[in-house]
């Protein structure tokens, strides 16, 4: 399986849903590997912002990422359209902070990218494959996550006490033909009694009757739906352009109960951290060793999994009955000591570190201090760390960083980490 990006450029203009700004869209093909990234050509330096979860800045009504005058809002409908044509590789150009509405469905963004046709880029996608069960809760949303043996298939309920909407129900594959012919018409959705409150908290600003389905008390204000379902089918779009923040195309049987933006990004980052990842460019054992100074028994990192911009880097450790440190902590009674996680995380930092810096064999990363450090459960063997670790601050060769550490999702250790570069 190949990656794919588009052919030639396409444009859209039109008003943004919550900030009112008319702006003007245009999608272009992008080098292999890049992935799907906004620039916003109305700030100087035209800034980059990848299309990440870790870029996520606000879940209200919409997903934003970016932060401060970078943030782009509402971009879960044209990023729907993206994953849903599997496409890897797109730039995004816009001279305002959100794409806009249109129609408030997924449909001109999917006929504009149909427009600029697909080729096929080197290398393979990046794949997400969920391989074993879990549940994620936030909020009202609720998230039955399975392996699906190939492909994202979506159960979604939702529950409105509206004539028009009730509880409804309904399942699709998530295939290019399927979005195009049962989801990607579907219109955003909201109710009249809600509108003052929204604009006093800056949303809504471009809204009108033709940019989404209005409800009233007793029905609907406008036009009539395109299905009776539409509401359900719009929601389910939306779980899809959301879980393109991952950077990869989804493997998973997902039954969401009343999904949100909010819940929606969690189940992500879920995903992310439990996921079997495929087109990943991973770094081995040799190339830790070739970069970081620890050996046996103290070397505690297996695998780079991945770097992310220079300032993220997600590790492994795989957690052994091995491992040295089990004979007497605690005999018959195995648990990993809390501060051989720290250093777990350390070294992991570290290689990020060293990878910036020249002439790394004659530099050494010496760590000045631990704050915030909390242990949320233990680690026993058999279990598989995944650590990520973000740089916070870099001065000269001082860096501040905070980590964070997982076992099946579930964090396990977090700490903010001081540390400086030496030579040797």
């Amino acid at each position: 399986m190949a990656r794919r990006t588009l052919a030639r450029s396409g444009t859209l203009s039109g008003i943004g849903l919550h900030t009112g700004a008319l702006t003007t869209v245009t999608v272009r093909p992008s080098a292999a590997g890049t992935g799907v990234v906004f620039r916003r050509l109305d700030l100087p330096g035209t800034p980059v912002i990848p299309a990440r979860l870790d870029q996520v800045e606000a879940t209200e009504r919409r997903t934003a990422i970016g932060h401060g005058a970078t943030t782009i809002h509402t971009v879960e409908h044209l990023l729907a359209a993206v994953a849903a044509l599997e496409l890897d590789d797109v730039e995004v150009e816009l001279d305002g902070p959100e794409p806009p509405i249109l129609d408030g469905s997924f449909e001109p963004w999917r006929d504009l990218l149909v427009a600029a046709g697909s080729a096929v880029a080197e290398g393979g996608p990046r794949e997400f494959r969920v391989m074993s069960a879990f549940t994620v809760r936030d909020g009202e949303s609720t998230y039955v996550v399975s392996p699906s043996g190939g492909g994202l298939h979506l159960t979604t309920t939702i529950e409105w006490s509206h004539p028009l909407i009730g509880r409804q129900i309904g399942s699709w594959e998530v295939t290019p033909a399927t979005f195009a012919h049962e989801l990607a018409g579907a219109r955003t959705f909201g109710f009249l009694h809600e509108v003052e409150a929204l604009r006093a908290k800056g949303l809504l600003r471009g809204a009108s009757m033709t940019s989404a389905v209005v409800l009233d008390e007793s029905g609907v204000v406008g036009g009539p739906l395109r299905w009776p379902d539409e509401f359900l089918r719009h929601k389910t779009g939306d779980i899809i352009g959301d879980l393109a923040l991952l950077g990869g195309r989804v493997h998973a049987r997902i039954v969401a109960t009343r999904p949100s933006h909010q819940g929606n990004i969690s189940l992500a980052r879920a995903i992310e951290r439990t996921a079997q990842r495929t087109g990943f460019m991973t770094m081995d054992i040799g190339r830790i060793l070739d970069v970081i100074p620890h050996r046996y028994p103290f070397l505690l990192v297996d695998r780079i999994v991945e770097i992310i911009d220079g300032r993220k880097i997600i590790g492994l450790k795989n957690v052994t009955i091995n491992e040295p440190f089990f004979q007497g902590h605690f005999p018959g009674h195995p648990i990993m000591p809390g501060v051989l996680i720290i250093e777990t995380m350390a070294q992991v930092g570290g290689f990020l570190l060293l990878e910036s810096v020249e002439d790394v064999h004659q530099k050494v990363v010496y760590f000045m201090s631990l704050d915030h450090v909390k242990f949320r459960r233990p680690v026993v063997p058999g279990d598989q760390l995944r650590l990520e670790v973000e740089m916070l601050q870099f001065r000269g060769r001082t860096c501040r960083m905070k980590g964070e550490a997982f076992v099946d999702g579930h964090l396990v250790c977090e700490a903010e980490m001081m540390a400086r570069v030496v030579d040797r």
